[in-house]
């Protein structure tokens, strides 16, 4: 026999798990039919024991449910061996699309604020008008982005890319001037109603208006919380969640129609009940719902608000989506990296996507890391690349310099930049980056592994940012002036040179990953590990429409002995299969194993000889550039 839903607060925990499964593997059934508009866990009665709680359009007698096309709900149901009651409800919920005007409410919100903040109006360009819930930061770039509502960032008739405009369209319909930023990324369905927009041309406050906080951590909401919220429309408005996890129908018109959105309700906060008893109105859409304790806001994000009652219910409450589940969907972080890039300026001009890897219009995937490579490389967000303007860099934090860098060239748009100056990344932690002390007084030069020449490329303001970014420390590596320098006759800027200019002079792309050779002999030079060796591997697409590449190893062994003095020895390069990168790195390069230029080059006359070959594993030493195999 099932037992009765228990009372002790471990039993209830067991309890809500258990009807959090259930929801999701039969919550979409029950909204099958078309009188069922949601169900969730809440409090029977309202403040009874903890029940499964519907929702209905139109709540009958059972004897007239045959009329209206609906079927009766069952008064308990058993779920894991808990016999759980069951409660139903009148309501029907919409998405906060009408925008309504409250007096009272400051038109502060609904100006043009530069700097603007979180409560104020946003929209989509061609939408009316929502709420800025929160600044957060783009995971992928660490860009600072707006967060509201899909239905108030993109909309039926919007698309990634378009033009969010701050207010909104309904206080103020001069679009052109008022652009905030752009659309990058949104959702609707079962992790919520939202969208993020990136911030451009506009300054930011992260402090919500009027509550005085800046969201910090998210919350696991649960029944009886406390929260409150500052919205466009209704102000600051407090509410108790009362319901959740809730799955919701919502028809939001147009081609998107009816979806079933995951979520939690709110009610009102009967300690502190709002002027005109509304907890949310249309133009709210987008509000951060925060944890509330003793009724001031405090730093959790509790929800992000995208709809309420009909305007035939008079049960006044609000629905938010999960801040967890956006946050997945959405991919964003609450804190930036470290501090926010800046250019010089102090504007963020150009959005920092990195290294792409479908640049050639076919993929060239980056290398494999394994799990104490990971470890190894210092995280930028969640991810162990840091994102710059046309290249990325995975940065050692044992030995404080980049284990790789992947870089885009596009040899039809090259401008011709002049140098800037060195610098710290601000994002990352100094002490992951060796400065100027190791490079004073001696030979080392400060040796960029993405070259500036082959980042500057594009409209003038991005090859601008992306020459300004190839200086910073996380793209520098020791390297001795001889083997760095095409004008000292060293090969290896002599195959850089020839890389840039065969892009240049063909309108071709290629991407390209390079990085020095972590070697356990590796000599100590004022407090550093000075790579003997540098690989390169270069990706472009044949005559054939095909991924191709090309690999490199350059050592300057002989070199780090004149660090200081005036004697040295020459250095060697060698053209080495994709086999032995993977090898001599550590890095898993398998996709690039069989297309290869040495196993298969485009010219039969070059094919390396099969002595040659030893399990794919080849290097032949280049002494003047017609050795080179591409």
């Amino acid at each position: 026999m099932a037992k009765k839903a228990g009372k002790s607060k471990a039993q209830q925990t067991k309890l809500k798990s258990a009807m959090k499964r259930y929801i999701r593997a039969h919550g979409s059934k029950f909204l099958q039919d078309n009188n069922v508009t949601s169900v969730g866990i809440g409090r029977k009665n309202g403040d009874g024991e903890i029940s499964l709680v519907f929702t209905v359009a139109d709540k009958q007698p059972a004897s007239e449910l045959e009329s209206l096309g609906t079927q009766l709900l069952p008064e308990t149901i058993e779920i894991d061996g808990f016999r759980v009651s069951t409660d139903v409800l009148q309501r029907d919920f919409k998405p906060s699309y009408t925008v309504i005007e409250t007096e009272g409410v400051s038109d502060d919100r609904k100006s043009r604020l530069d700097p603007f903040y979180p409560g104020a109006s946003v929209s989509h360009y061609l939408g009316s008008a929502g709420t800025v819930g929160a600044v957060v930061f783009d995971s992928d770039t660490g860009a600072p982005c707006i967060l509201s509502n899909w239905h108030v960032l993109h909309g039926n008739s919007g698309s990634v890319g378009d033009k969010v405009v701050q207010p909104g369209p309904h206080d103020d319909n001069d679009v052109a001037s008022n652009g905030c930023g752009e659309l990058l990324r949104s959702h609707l369905g079962a992790a919520g109603d939202c969208a993020i927009a990136r911030i451009r041309g506009r300054e930011f406050e992260q402090e919500i208006y009027k509550l005085g906080v800046v969201p910090e951590q998210i919350a696991q909401v649960d029944l009886d919380d406390r929260v409150v919220k500052s919205g466009r429309t209704t102000d600051v408005t407090h509410g108790l969640v009362r319901r959740i996890d809730v799955m919701v129908k919502l028809n939001y018109g147009g081609a998107t129609g009816v979806l079933s959105i995951g979520c939690f309700e709110i009610g009102v906060d009967p300690d502190r009940l709002p002027a005109d008893g509304e907890v949310s109105r249309g133009g709210d859409s987008g509000s951060a719902w925060m944890i509330s304790k003793d009724g001031n806001p405090t730093s959790i994000f509790a929800g992000l608000h995208f709809a309420g009652e009909s305007s035939s219910n008079l049960d006044e409450h609000a629905l938010a989506c999960y801040p967890k589940s956006v946050r997945n969907k959405l991919r964003f972080d609450l804190k930036p990296p470290a501090t926010l890039l800046e250019d010089d300026d102090n504007t963020l001009s150009i959005p920092r996507s990195g290294f792409d890897p479908n640049f050639l219009g076919i993929l060239a995937p980056l290398p494999d890391m394994s799990l104490s490579i990971k470890r190894d490389a210092v995280n930028f967000g969640r991810k162990q690349l840091i994102p710059y303007t046309h290249f990325s860099v995975c940065l050692s934090a044992r030995r404080r310099m980049a284990r790789f860098v992947a870089w885009n060239i596009d040899g039809a748009q090259k401008v011709v930049l002049g140098d800037h100056s060195f610098r710290i990344d601000r994002r990352i932690d100094p002490q992951h980056q060796l400065d100027n002390s190791l490079y004073s007084d001696n030979k080392l030069d400060r040796g960029h592994v993405a070259r500036r020449a082959d980042l500057a490329w594009g409209p003038v303001d991005e090859a601008k940012q992306a020459n300004r970014d190839s200086f910073f420390y996380t793209n520098i590596v020791p390297q001795h002036e001889r083997f760095n320098r095409s004008n000292k006759s060293g090969l290896w800027g002599k195959l850089e040179n020839l890389i840039l200019e065969k892009a240049a002079t063909q309108d071709i792309k290629v991407s390209v990953i390079a990085g020095p050779i972590f070697g356990d002999r590796d000599p100590e030079y004022r407090g550093a590990l000075i790579p003997r060796e540098f690989w390169k591997l270069i990706a472009y697409k044949s005559a054939a429409g095909e991924l191709r590449c090309a690999c490199f190893v350059l050592s300057q062994n002989d070199l780090l002995q004149d660090i200081e003095t005036i004697d040295f020895d020459p250095f060697r390069l060698f053209q080495v299969s994709a086999v032995t990168l993977t090898e001599k790195t550590g890095l898993g390069f398998h996709e690039y194993h069989n297309i290869d230029a040495f196993i298969a080059p485009e010219n039969p006359e070059t094919v390396v000889a099969e002595d040659q070959l030893d399990g794919g594993t080849i290097e032949r030493e280049l002494t003047n550039e017609s050795d080179l195999v591409l």
